[in-house]
């Protein structure tokens, strides 16, 4: 019996080669560091968010499919709308997360762990929303916890000018120089078993959002950043 991952690629693949190639065309993204993220096993692609594109800038990065995390009202929404929405983001393979908090929130993480468990590649933004104002916000413990779960290596992934192509408030994207910096792999096997530790966790998440300021060189800020309410967030992570 196939996996998940092999029956939700279709719809994926087809974006690739249509959706790709006219984001290429227009906006000209340079990628650096594309043979860092492996061909084949689980990994986790750990990102900044500066903006909705940033979705769009990352599946340039791997012609492997990449689930996300999207919001548990994609899945269920009423009428036509929400239909479709829903047979969308189900038929890419996305991942349901519930932002309520709490163990809600913690139980999201199980999905995201099975894409690991299949060997697949799960792309996932720590600051958990997109940065207010440009700089790099202190990472939510989600990344750390399904790194040390599943022992899958994290790429750190640094999206550079997205923010001027789809501010936050914004519907229509704007033409702007982009970049994706992918820095190396990073092993944590060195804390296997040691997943409910919040100190390791702590500085699990911190290793990770200094690895991908290094790659930006946004200036960091040690809380975590407000969700914007006037704004919609797709894929944000807690």
């Amino acid at each position: 019996m196939r996996n998940t991952g092999e029956l939700n690629t279709v719809l994926y693949k087809t974006l690739q080669w249509t959706a790709a190639p006219t984001i290429k065309l227009i906006w000209r993204p340079w990628i650096d560091g594309r043979e860092n993220i492996p061909e084949t096993g689980p990994v986790i692609l750990a990102s900044n968010h500066l903006s909705v594109a940033d979705h769009y800038f990352l599946g340039l990065t791997t012609k492997r499919h990449i689930a996300t995390m999207a919001k548990i009202e994609y899945f269920t929404g009423a009428g036509l709308k929400g239909k479709v929405i829903s047979k969308t983001v189900k038929a890419l393979g996305q991942v349901a997360v519930d932002r309520s908090g709490g163990r809600r929130s913690a139980a999201s993480l199980e999905p995201s762990m099975k894409v690991l468990e299949e060997g697949r590649v799960f792309a996932i933004f720590p600051e958990g929303t997109r940065s207010p104002d440009g700089r790099l916000y202190r990472g939510k413990p989600g990344v750390a916890r399904l790194a040390l779960a599943t022992g899958a290596p994290v790429v750190p992934v640094g999206m550079i000018g997205t923010e001027k192509v789809l501010p936050i408030g914004e519907s229509r994207p704007r033409v702007a120089p982009v970049g994706v910096r992918i820095g190396k792999p990073l092993d944590f096997s060195r804390y296997q078993g040691m997943e409910n530790d919040r100190v390791i966790i702590r500085a699990v998440t911190d290793e990770i959002m200094d690895a991908i300021r290094q790659l930006t060189g946004q200036e960091y800020v040690d809380k975590y950043a407000k969700r914007n309410s006037s704004s919609k967030d797709e894929g944000d992570s807690d």
